[in-house]
């Protein structure tokens, strides 16, 4: 499906990780908003960082935002650290959502920066895009962003944004080597 107009939503995971999808869409001629909603991540504490982090650097370029304050630990606790089904459900979760936020409010498309992720299943997503794209009848604009990913963090980087060091479930965030560092920052 092609986006029906040029207003795309971007599911946004935390700020870094839309540094570069923001530069390539706008170079596109897309005219972007970005909806945070991240329910998987853990501690709250960090949920609050990456979300404050989101917010600043939406100000800095200047993006219109939507906010989710939805916080599920619970829902990540019934998984085993080592269930791929954690990561599908998560993936699940965020997209549906996106995609119906996009219907809901007359966005042309939607997309996401988990695309710029080298960590993250690409194809299950995209598997998972399409089968929301179909349900809502929502085009998905799909970009494999992960060539861009390095500039970007380095973009983020460079306008003093917190980088978080793990997905931010809370299994990533027990098998985390900075757990530490990550809840006492």
């Amino acid at each position: 499906m092609k986006p029906e107009n040029e207003k795309i939503l971007l599911h946004a995971c935390c700020g870094p990780c839309a540094v570069w999808p923001v530069e390539r869409l706008r170079e596109e001629g897309f005219d972007l908003e970005a909806y945070f909603f991240n329910p998987n991540i853990h501690p709250l504490k960090e949920f609050s960082r990456r979300k404050e982090t989101f917010l600043t650097y939406a100000r800095i370029k200047n993006l219109n935002v939507h906010i989710s304050e939805d916080f599920l630990q619970e829902r990540w606790e019934a998984y085993a650290p080592d269930d791929p089904n954690r990561c599908v459900m998560c993936y699940k979760m965020r997209l549906k959502e996106a995609a119906r936020f996009a219907k809901e409010n007359g966005y042309g498309g939607f997309t996401s920066t988990l695309f710029v992720s080298p960590y993250q299943n690409h194809e299950l997503m995209r598997e998972i895009a399409l089968e929301f794209e179909e349900e809502f009848k929502i085009p998905f604009l799909y970009r494999d962003f992960r060539a861009g990913f390095r500039q970007g963090q380095s973009m983020a980087k460079e306008m003093g944004l917190y980088r978080q060091k793990y997905c931010g479930c809370i299994h990533s965030y027990n098998a985390s080597p900075f757990k530490e560092k990550i809840t006492w920052d």
